[in-house]
């Protein structure tokens, strides 16, 4: 008899239901595990399919609450923790035997593990065996969308891949399949989508779960990629030699077709999502006031006060359930309030966030140098932590050294009770006295998506914070990208503006190539953390100018002015005039390089081993 494990603690749930109303008789002794129940049990009933279909969306993982988060395989950030296999990555290292960091929502096993339950599930609902054909239309709408989820996982991190389009019994030669095309591989997702979006017409919206929007929101996203440089061969192979000389070309993107028609898709798709859901305050027609646009960002981020309008598809945590997903705040927060600062972003991230005016931050700007963190744009505040920046309670045990509960990433000049000036550790760098090993190397730390409620505390407490895997500002910016391929500039200004009205800055007017900067640059501070970047540097083919750069970190140090004494330390211009200083991180902790073979992740040496028909990824 076939059985199904279920994993998740709604299929327990079902099962446990089930097993109340079983008699206990003579066949007693006839039992199962009791994670498991048999597979025509499931599919005769709907709350078991039900269950069965939710173990599916485990194939989200944490979001990207991941505790190494994708930010720190690009310029967003570095982690901070060793023998993590992060360097593989970064330093263009990776290889079949060892492609270095690949979390269980991009690997490729793991992926087709989670197709064969979404195609378990597809077969029996297209035929339900229970009456409830519209829970069954449900439920066979939310696996139709996660076969699609799971195969654009694969397309986005290594190009083409055999479909999986049925469940493969045992007796078929499964590794044999050959890679499909890529265009093939788009088709594909795109039909999945199209069907569970017409399936899930007309069914109410339940948290967590798929639905019309996500259906459409996700064809943005892969029609737009699908558009992109990278995957367009004629474009792909004029930018780089491990392209052009590859001989299977039709794996990693179009070798023929009309890219203007490929944009207008993206275009299309991205235009019913933006019909359906206007997101929050997207509607604007001047910039908001600065302190109201700092608030507006980090409720987006938080998915509360209007935040919620934002999210699409989302990956939702409960405190009740502790999951590693509600520690962010524990795994990325300052070392002084006792976290492991994970994820730090570094300096060319930090420098590329404007002035208030819209205008850019500049190093060699005197006022701006001497005070870097001031006036600067509202997203700068609800993104990052900072030297000086205003931050939660101290714990009891150190409230007593920082009463202000100020971040503190430098060391500073304090006087002593004899009135001699010597040097304080700042609470929060490497160095910290509270604790001297899980501090920021670059000087900072993320606050987006952190809990900021001043009585939360991040190493003991679950959050709640849903991770955004589909939002309406990305479909924004899909829609965006696809008006400038179309060369429809003033659509593409008119939606970038309102983006930038909700962050507070003012209107651009800039066309041509300047205004495809300006979009790509609005798109890196919005979506920061949001496992964008790893995708767009690649697929814009701007990687070698940007994820390979070394990176940049702040050394801060505060001298007291002439004349003024301060026995405990607080961030205080009046008292203290402070040096900035930005140099490269050690090449010790990481040495970063780009190749071309990073466009994408090889498959590993394992599954060539088992499908002789597999063709490895160009660079490998």
């Amino acid at each position: 008899m076939k059985t199904i494990k279920f994993h998740s603690l709604y299929a327990w749930v079902g099962l446990c239901m089930l097993l109340v109303f079983t008699s206990c008789d003579d066949e007693f002794l006839n039992t199962q595990p009791l994670n498991e129940v048999s597979e025509a049990d499931v599919w005769t009933d709907p709350g078991l399919a039900e269950a069965f279909v939710i173990d599916l969306y485990g194939g989200l993982g944490q979001g990207g609450f991941s505790e190494q988060a994708l930010a720190s395989l690009t310029d967003e950030a570095i982690f901070t923790h060793p023998g993590r296999n992060i360097t593989t990555v970064v330093e263009a290292r990776s290889n079949p035997q060892e492609p270095g960091w690949i979390d269980g929502t991009r690997g490729w096993a793991s992926m087709y593990n989670r197709l064969r339950g979404a195609n378990l599930a597809i077969e029996n609902l297209t035929d339900p065996q229970f009456d409830n054909p519209d829970m069954a239309d449900r439920l066979l709408g939310e696996a139709t969308f996660m076969r699609a989820y799971f195969h654009h996982q694969l397309l986005r991190n290594y190009g083409s891949f055999p479909i999986a389009d049925r469940v493969y019994t045992l007796d078929e030669e499964t590794y044999e399949l050959p890679r499909n095309t890529f265009e093939e591989c788009v088709n594909h997702i795109i039909a999945d989508l199209d069907r569970a979006a017409q399936l899930l017409e007309g069914h109410s919206t339940i948290r967590g779960q798929a639905n019309v929007a996500a259906a459409y929101g996700l064809k943005s996203r892969v029609l737009i990629y699908a558009a992109s440089d990278l995957h367009d061969m004629a474009t792909a192979s004029s930018r780089s030699d491990v392209i052009s000389g590859y001989d299977h070309k039709e794996f990693l993107g179009y070798t023929t077709g009309n890219r203007a028609e490929r944009y207008q898709r993206a275009k299309d798709a991205a235009g019913v999502v933006l019909e359906m859901m206007p997101g929050n305050m997207l509607n604007l027609t001047e910039p908001l006031p600065h302190e109201e646009a700092i608030q507006v960002y980090s409720n987006n981020a938080l998915s509360r006060s209007g935040g919620e309008a934002e999210m699409i598809f989302g990956r939702y945590f409960l405190a009740q359930k502790p999951e590693a997903g509600g520690r962010h705040g524990l795994h990325n927060g300052p070392n002084g309030y006792n976290n492991w600062a994970g994820n730090t972003p570094m300096q060319q991230l930090i420098d590329d966030y404007a002035m208030m005016d819209g205008s850019e931050f500049d190093w060699d700007n005197e006022q701006h140098a001497s005070l870097p963190y001031l006036e600067r744009e509202a997203r700068f505040y609800a993104t990052f932590l900072y030297d000086g920046a205003q931050w939660k309670p101290r714990s009891p045990a150190n409230q007593a050294r920082d009463p202000l509960g100020q971040i503190q990433t430098g060391r500073y000049e304090v006087t002593n009770a004899a009135g001699n000036i010597v040097i304080h550790n700042g609470l929060d760098m490497r160095q910290s006295p509270i604790e001297d090993w899980n501090g920021t190397f670059t000087g900072y730390y993320i606050r987006k998506f952190i809990e900021p409620d001043p009585n939360f505390v991040d190493q003991n407490t679950w959050q709640e914070i849903p991770w955004p895997n589909i939002r309406v500002t990305e479909v924004v910016f899909n829609y965006v990208e696809a008006c400038l391929g179309l060369g429809q500039e003033q659509e593409a200004r008119d939606w970038l503006n309102r983006i930038r009205f909700r962050a507070g800055l003012p209107a651009i007017t800039a066309g041509g190539d300047e205004l495809w900067q300006l979009f790509i640059h609005e798109k890196r501070k919005e979506m920061v953390h949001e496992e964008q970047r790893y995708y767009d540097a690649r697929r814009w083919m701007i990687a070698p100018e940007t994820l390979g750069r070394q990176p940049k970190i702040v050394n801060i140090f505060g001298n007291l002015r002439p004349g003024m004494q301060l026995s405990l330390y607080r961030f205080d211009p009046e008292y203290y005039e402070y040096d900035y200083n930005i140099n490269d991180l050690d090449i010790g902790k990481e040495n970063r390089l780009w190749l071309d073979k990073m466009y994408w992740m090889p498959i590993h040496f394992d599954e060539m081993q088992r499908n002789r028909s597999l063709i490895q990824n160009p660079g490998y």
